[in-house]
């Protein structure tokens, strides 16, 4: 049987209704962080939780200090969306004008400016390689990573186009000490916290 594009997409955006039905229902009621991607639900313990959100807690101050007033380093929800691609991610920081968060619903990831992401201990990967996917399919123009497990990190720039999909062109590493500079304004990465310990930990993925 030979499926039609317009069926499939019908097919793929019910399937990521019900996901995101699914993350909706489970808000404050399990722990970690749920997000969709074009693989299915993906929960992340964020684990151990103080060295994260301290860390998370040190960028956004350093940030807001440098950035003009109406631009903000907001933390927490709602998730940027894009639906026609499957896509639901909730980024540790957000880079975004106080203007654009305004309404109701999910945030429009055209108009986040940054997205910054401490690595979780118990899921690396869904910051180094499938956020590095899908955040230039979302069309963020900057995405830094900050990675407590070993102490470095990267800036993610300059969108192009490629044969599997939108990527980052350009790619600056930086270790813990540096400053670094996300879009344009750069802060101090001195006494960031680190994990004690880099044993990872169960990470569950719902497959589509």
């Amino acid at each position: 049987m030979t499926i039609a594009p317009d069926d499939a997409r019908q097919g793929a955006s019910h399937l990521y209704r019900a996901m995101r039905d699914f993350v909706e229902s489970t808000d404050g009621t399990l722990p970690g962080k749920f997000e969709i991607t074009k693989e299915g639900i993906v929960l992340d313990m964020m684990s151990p939780v103080r060295p994260h959100e301290l860390t998370a807690l040190r960028l956004r101050k350093r940030l807001e200090k440098v950035m003009p007033e109406e631009i903000v380093a907001h933390t927490g929800e709602p998730d940027i969306e894009m639906e026609p691609e499957g896509i639901m991610r909730r980024p540790d920081i957000m880079v975004i004008a106080e203007a654009d968060m305004e309404g109701e619903g999910a945030f429009d990831p055209r108009t986040v400016i940054a997205a910054v992401e401490v690595v979780s201990r118990s899921n690396p990967d869904n910051d180094w390689v499938t956020k590095l996917r899908d955040y230039p399919l979302l069309g963020i123009p900057v995405y830094a990573i900050f990675d407590p497990r070993t102490g470095n990190g990267a800036v993610l720039t300059d969108i192009h186009a490629t044969p599997d999909g939108p990527r980052y062109a350009t790619r600056k590493d930086f270790v813990y000490g540096e400053d670094v500079t996300i879009g344009d304004w750069t802060i101090s990465t001195e006494d960031l916290p680190r994990y004690e310990d880099t044993t990872p930990e169960n990470t569950t993925v719902r497959r589509a």
